[in-house]
């Protein structure tokens, strides 16, 4: 096999052969510098597009090429769950225990198979663990959740301090920065802005220039005090009052304010700057990886923080000196909505500088999106690469290869061909196309080092070592400590520990004990300081097979410590409503420690503290669900028994609905065959007197007219109707026994009532059926019970909790 570790080459795959549907031994290998031109990744679901990007920002990773990742969907912080041992153990808290419970096997068996599946396809491919480690050790992989907790927080409002000189004094981009952070703004409060006709968007933009021009910095609420009172009397020729009255100001003002104002928006305000530089590279200068998870926003938020990041990217990149290299990444995981081919959000402004001027400077853009239609192509034929994966129709085959001539600008383009080619890609497959080389190349993806366990929970962000622990902390904290660290010694810390004493730091114990501070609630007064107890946290699956439940449960436990033989009983633990993202890693300056028992410094204890947690889970922490037994149907975790009832009614209502439907046509067609049946006894008397005729045939259209008046009239079919029905045939049978010679019609007819009575009987079975099994409001209720299997309770943390306690 050729080797692929070189500098400046990404390990793609291997090259595919579409006849054999077979990878051939000839590897794929990228030039890095290639990407200063763009590229873009279009695939539909399950093309293996997220794994194509994936692994093409690990190869910038061991090539030291920092990245910005946008992450819409969730899928990148795979990134983050790299295992060099690739021990079952390692993927056992990110599998999907869901998957497990439907294949059949426990979360240990299904983190094994996971593991050697992982161990197989990396040999596959010629990788193994020690690139893995490789990966984990050129570069921090970051995640950050703008507007959210869960990982890394983000201040958006730097963004409104002013940029840089070498900004100012560029008119064009001094101009741009502006107007995108104007129309971002106002986007974010749901006003969709005209630069030429907006008075809202020409007020905050002149503010920004009067300030930013001084040099002078802008907070959103400087920025809404100044909408109040303008700095500047006049706009244009026109005088500010006459221009944009206040009380119209105020109105921009409030909903400014109520912006800043929602208990949301704190998020927005803390953590780190919109600093480009520290997103590529860390605090000594080593290049990272930063994806922005966003998944959680909604759609205005995301066009914001989008908009803004891009802006911010776009001033980065202006004050970097020209070259042919690759010096930066930046990958976004879905286009779609941020680069429309007629419309114009905010994003699209600094997306197609980016596309145009971006490459002079070393900052290349893949662009990946499944859905290929509503894009704009010709800012996108500014991409010389292009990846190239299944398609969902014939549309956007059409749409693509649209966009691939565009890129091929007067080159070599054989559109037939390439159309042929595109027809037969399967999954992990993809078309190659690049203006640096002669010929496009079909390729196999190969397999990502990363684990794939798919999109990111709030609580699995969280719990990522990346959001506190850096691979520079990994020397410490890490399995690999040396053998000559010198631990703490348990009896230093007892002689110099006591129940009753107070500290003003927290107490330094084994690294292995993992201390977790509870936040202060706010209006807390008085004296605060923390107490400790032992805080534990736990996913739990609840599966049953009987009644098709698998539900997934997080559990965070607080149970006091005491100074005896049994420091701990989690029977006494109190439940609650906080996930890892709320605890804080470093304890509030000025408050003091209350004493701990000793039993709180030995790292053994919490080990079995962990198994003792566990044990209470599977026997005190049981699931107790409610379930309808004529429908078959259990409730769903949190629903009470009138949000059960109501969502049962919901579903007779489909029931019931169907099986009238079905009663329709099997009634419908009896009738026809009596009606069919009724024609010929009508005939048979045909030849009798006219009066003994004509009783018979009202009698006959009588009964006639009450079954169907029953099955399908307006009226509900009701005891009455059957009734109706009843007294119709027996009319019919004494209008033919007053005739003579109508002994051949009487056994017709007699036969026929014998049917309709049993079809009567029928019909009042079927109703008095439905009427039971629909009225689930007397339904009785039963409460089921399901305990949780050791196998299916994962415990991420049983750690030391300082509580804050007011005193």
């Amino acid at each position: 096999m050729q080797t692929y570790e070189k500098l400046g080459v990404f390990y793609l795959g291997k090259e595919y052969d579409l006849e054999s549907k077979q990878p051939k031994e000839e590897l794929v290998l990228l030039k890095s510098k290639d990407l200063t031109t763009h590229a873009v990744i279009i695939g539909m679901t399950g093309s293996g597009k997220t794994g194509l990007g994936i692994g093409l920002i690990e190869e910038a990773i061991i090539d030291n090429i920092p990245v910005i990742a946008i992450d819409p969907k969730g899928d990148l912080g795979n990134l983050a769950l790299t295992f060099p041992r690739l021990r079952g153990e390692d993927f056992r808290p990110w599998i999907n225990l869901q998957e497990a419970s439907n294949k059949g096997v426990s979360p240990d068996e299904y983190a094994e198979a996971q593991a050697e599946l992982w161990r197989k396809g990396l040999s596959d491919w010629g990788q193994d663990g020690s690139r893995i480690e490789k990966l984990r050790n050129e570069a921090d992989v970051k995640i950050y959740t703008p507007g959210g907790s869960a990982g890394i927080g983000v201040s958006v409002l730097k963004s409104f301090n002013a940029p840089p000189q070498v900004i100012i004094d560029d008119k064009e981009s001094y101009r741009d920065r502006i107007s995108v952070t104007t129309i971002s703004l106002l986007s974010l409060i749901g006003i969709q802005a005209d630069p030429f006709k907006s008075r809202e968007f020409i007020l905050i933009s002149n503010i920004l220039d009067y300030n930013w021009s001084s040099g002078k910095n802008l907070s959103l609420p400087e920025l809404i005090n100044a909408i109040q009172k303008p700095p500047m009397d006049k706009v244009g020729v026109m005088d500010m009052e006459r221009f944009y009255p206040s009380k119209d100001r105020i109105s921009l003002a409030m909903m400014l304010n109520n912006l800043l104002a929602s208990p949301g928006f704190e998020a927005w305000i803390e953590g780190e700057s919109l600093d480009v530089n520290r997103f590529l590279y860390d605090h000594v200068g080593k290049p990272q990886v930063s994806i922005f998870s966003i998944a959680h926003l909604s759609e205005s938020e995301r066009m914001f923080f989008v908009t803004m990041l891009l802006n911010e990217v776009l001033s980065w990149v202006r004050s970097q000196p020209g070259t042919g290299s690759l010096r930066a990444i930046l990958y976004m995981d879905e286009l779609f909505g941020y680069l429309p081919p007629t419309a114009n959000p905010p994003s699209k402004g600094p997306l197609l500088t980016l596309l145009k001027q971006a490459r002079a400077y070393g900052l290349g853009l893949v662009l990946s999106t499944q859905n290929p239609v509503d894009l704009d192509y010709k800012a996108l034929s500014n991409a010389g690469t292009w990846f190239i994966g299944r398609l969902q129709t014939e549309r956007d085959k059409e749409r693509v290869l649209a966009g691939l001539e565009g890129a091929a600008a007067g080159g070599k383009f054989d559109k037939a061909r390439t159309e042929q080619i595109l027809a037969g890609i399967g999954q992990r497959v993809f078309y190659l196309h690049s203006v640096h080389e002669d010929e496009p190349v079909i390729f196999n993806t190969r397999w990502v080092m990363s684990y794939l366990a798919g999109p990111l929970t709030r609580n699995q962000i969280a719990a990522l070592p990346s959001i506190n622990v850096t691979s520079s902390e990994r020397s410490v904290t890490s399995e690999s400590v040396t053998a000559n660290t010198t631990p703490i010694s348990s009896s230093v810390i007892q002689e110099t520990t006591h129940e009753n004493e107070m500290s003003s730091a927290a107490p330094i114990l084994p690294p292995q004990i993992k201390q977790v501070y509870l936040p202060v609630k706010f209006g807390a007064g008085g004296k605060i300081t923390y107490r400790p107890s032992v805080i534990g946290m736990a996913d739990v699956l609840y599966s049953n097979t009987k009644h098709k439940v698998s539900t997934s449960i997080s559990y965070t436990l607080l149970t006091p410590l005491h100074d005896g033989p049994v420091a701990l009983d989690w029977s006494e633990a109190e439940t609650l409503d906080i996930g890892i993202h709320d605890l804080d890693s470093n304890p509030l300056e000025g408050l003091s420690f209350e004493g701990y028992p000793v039993a709180a410094t030995n790292a053994k204890n919490y080990d079995s503290w962990k198994r003792l947690l566990t044990q209470y889970i599977r026997t005190q922490k049981s699931l107790k669900l409610l379930s309808c037994p004529g429908l078959k149907v259990v409730s769903e975790f949190g629903e009470d028994e009138r949000d059960f009832r109501i969502r049962l009614q919901h579903l007779v209502h489909e029931k019931r609905d169907e099986d009238l439907e079905a009663m329709k046509k099997k009634y419908a067609s009896k009738i026809q065959t009596l009606t069919n049946r009724k024609q010929r006894a009508e005939q048979a008397v045909e030849k009798q007197s006219s009066r003994a005729s004509q009783r018979k045939m009202d009698a006959a259209v009588s009964a006639g007219s009450a079954i169907l008046g029953a099955l399908f009239g307006r009226k509900s079919i009701s005891a009455t109707s059957v009734s109706k029905i009843g007294t119709a045939v027996k009319s019919t049978s004494r209008a033919l026994k007053s005739g003579e010679g109508i002994e051949q019609a009487k056994e017709l007819l007699e036969s026929i009532e014998v049917q309709l009575d049993e079809l009567n009987l029928e019909l009042e079975q079927q109703l008095v059926e439905i009427s039971n099994r629909y009225d689930v409001m007397k339904e009785e209720l039963e409460e089921v019970e399901i305990r949780a299997i050791s196998e299916n309770i994962a415990v991420h943390l049983v750690g030391l909790a300082w509580v804050p306690h007011e005193k």
